[in-house]
């Protein structure tokens, strides 16, 4: 959790930092200046998820809400004089969720720090975020990652949320389930101000015990009130309460689709051995290179894989300079069944051999660290 302190005395702001990191949790505190023509400082960098306001002067109540108006996904904690139930009010509707009297104690501090934890879903659990990415059109990007879901918790009993992020023609949820969804990412991110994780949970479809699906946009139109901003609160509140984070990114490259990516813990793009797809990934590859991504967290799956191919895996790796993570064999009939069913391929054809590949992947990824190959999955994942 991500704390940024701002207070005009530089005292007052390391003793608040220090009330903090005392306890020895996993908060990534930092201190800010905050002066009369900037009373709350600039919010620069990768935004926190807490803001600590000292000495706060009510005057900038409204300076407060457009900061919380931009950035949603900040909880304020205020630190005043004033504790009126006038200013108690406004501050409530400016989105402060603490406001703390004076001088206020490390004890008290600390518990207006964990009830908004609580609030955000918790203590984080440490869920990881796989990002998959179709390289080009038709690649099965949406397949494997619906499936993996639920063969991850299915079969390694895991919470998995999988949120279907191609904003412009989401499908995802068709692919295991027949229920409509009553809710979807862009009514989620319309109420962004009420996102916790009840909240989040009653927005999405539970497909399966453990498996929670929230749904693309129904219409396209409404894909403008999905910000990269709505993107990183969800996120964040979703790696709090599941496992698993399965994001089905689609196909364009903007602010939005990033998101995940920068977040993300393993980052998968989908192709297939013909030269269209290899041209693709080596081009997205190079947009994760240009943007600083570990290459460590970057594996390819190859899709519809046939052992006698033209092109082979080694070729694809060479010209793409990425590493292979997993291939899934061709099985078009068996494949096409599941989709036009509705059915996890997994419930469907449990012998199949994508099955075998789709449980193989979710085995290496739900494997404890010190259980895992020594390879580049394990490093990854041994936090």
């Amino acid at each position: 959790m991500k704390i940024r302190i701002l207070s005009d005395s530089h005292e007052n702001a390391e003793r608040l930092r220090a009330s903090l990191a005392g306890t020895g949790s996993s908060m990534d505190i930092a201190v800010g200046h905050a002066t009369s023509s900037e009373p709350l400082g600039a919010v620069n960098g990768t935004v926190p998820d807490i803001v600590v306001l000292d000495a706060f002067d009510p005057a900038d109540i409204a300076a407060l809400e457009t900061l919380t108006l931009r950035f949603p996904q900040i909880d304020p904690i205020v630190i005043t004089g004033d504790t009126s139930s006038d200013f108690l009010l406004r501050a409530l509707r400016a989105g402060v969720r603490e406001v703390l009297p004076g001088t206020p104690t490390p004890e008290a501090l600390l518990g207006a720090v964990a009830r908004i934890r609580v609030k955000r879903g918790g203590a984080p659990t440490d869920g990881k975020i796989l990002a998959l990415t179709s390289c080009k059109g038709g690649s099965g990007a949406t397949f494997l990652a619906t499936n993996l879901a639920w063969v991850l918790a299915a079969t390694h009993g895991k919470r998995v949320a999988l949120i279907d992020l191609n904003l412009q023609f989401g499908d995802a949820a068709m692919y295991v389930t027949d229920q409509k969804p009553a809710s979807n990412l862009a009514l989620v991110c319309q109420q962004i101000h009420r996102l916790d994780a009840a909240f989040l949970t009653s927005a999405m479809i539970e497909v399966a015990p453990g498996f929670h699906l929230l749904a693309a946009p129904d219409d396209p139109a409404h894909s403008i009130d999905v910000k990269a901003e709505h993107v990183e609160a969800i996120l964040k509140v979703a790696r709090a309460n599941f496992d698993f984070v399965v994001v089905d990114v689609g196909r364009s490259l903007d602010a939005v689709s990033l998101q995940p990516f920068d977040m993300a813990d393993m980052i998968f793009p989908v192709v297939q051995l013909t030269l269209p797809f290899i041209r693709e990934a080596k081009r997205l590859v190079e947009v994760f290179v240009s943007l600083g991504y570990p290459m460590s967290k970057v594996g390819l799956i190859v899709n519809r894989h046939l052992k006698n191919s033209e092109i082979s895996v080694a070729d694809l790796e060479r010209t793409v300079q990425a590493k292979l993570f997993k291939t899934v064999p061709n099985s078009y009939d068996t494949v096409a069944a599941s989709v036009n069913q509705g059915e996890p391929i997994a419930r469907l054809a449990k012998n199949s051999p994508v099955t075998k590949a789709l449980r193989e992947i979710a085995d290496s990824l739900a494997a404890e660290p010190e259980k895992a190959s020594r390879g580049w999955l394990s490093r990854l994942f041994a936090h």
